[in-house]
């Protein structure tokens, strides 16, 4: 029963309903000559259309044997150096990242029908850079990375309380306490595509590859 009332809901929802989406046109033509000048053109777009948290993003991994892994993480900046995002060395896509410095990242936002994808070859900054990355957040963020265990097995929610209370105290008292294995990571891109929903289902895709001379650009089947 509970497998029906799930198909049934499945069945009733909808995509990029007019009430809630707005399908622009999207002419490649005019698209610009890098990737990192589209996307910034259509994160301030889907900022603009009051898009929810439209700087969070799909981060996808491989681990030490090879396997899959994806989760939520949020954007830290994009710039000639790479698309960033940060997270404990010691965390579980911290050590898939080590062991597999490769990493894919996927932007979705259905506000404006639009998806944006990355590829590429994964870097670490200096720990100076990281610690200031993690000093530029909030307390909170602060907090959290002081929790540190991130991904380790936790006995109970109380232990948790306990963790984040004490490293909420010493994020207040010490707004420059670092984090010794919070990283900043860039993923350096080499294919860049971007996805425009169309009505009709004919779909707008657009992917930059890089090469020895910069950007190749080409339309992709929906």
């Amino acid at each position: 029963m509970a497998h029906m009332d799930l198909h049934d809901m499945l069945r009733s929802l909808r995509v990029w309903a007019p009430e809630v989406t707005e399908l622009r046109p999207f002419d490649p033509d005019t698209a610009p000559p890098t990737p990192l000048l589209l996307f910034t053109s259509w994160f301030a777009e889907a900022v603009e259309a009051g898009q929810p948290e439209p700087h969070t993003m799909s981060l996808a991994t491989t681990d030490d044997e090879g396997r899959p892994d994806v989760r939520i993480v949020m954007l830290h900046g994009a710039d000639a150096e790479g698309w960033s995002f940060a997270t404990h060395a010691t965390s579980r896509k911290g050590r898939a990242l080590n062991a597999h410095p490769y990493a894919a990242l996927a932007f979705y936002w259905p506000a404006l029908g639009r998806q944006v994808r990355v590829r590429g070859p994964v870097t670490s900054a200096p720990s100076e850079e990281s610690q200031a990355d993690l000093h530029a957040r909030s307390t909170g963020a602060l907090a959290a990375a002081l929790t540190g265990r991130q991904s380790e097995e936790l006995s109970s929610l109380e232990e948790l309380r306990q963790a984040s209370e004490a490293a909420w105290a010493r994020a207040r008292e010490n707004p420059a306490e670092p984090s010794p294995t919070w990283t900043l990571y860039r993923l350096r891109p080499e294919v860049v595509e971007f996805f425009q929903g169309d009505a009709e289902r004919r779909h707008v895709r657009l992917e930059y590859r890089r090469n020895a001379f910069g950007w190749h650009r080409q339309l992709l089947w929906p």
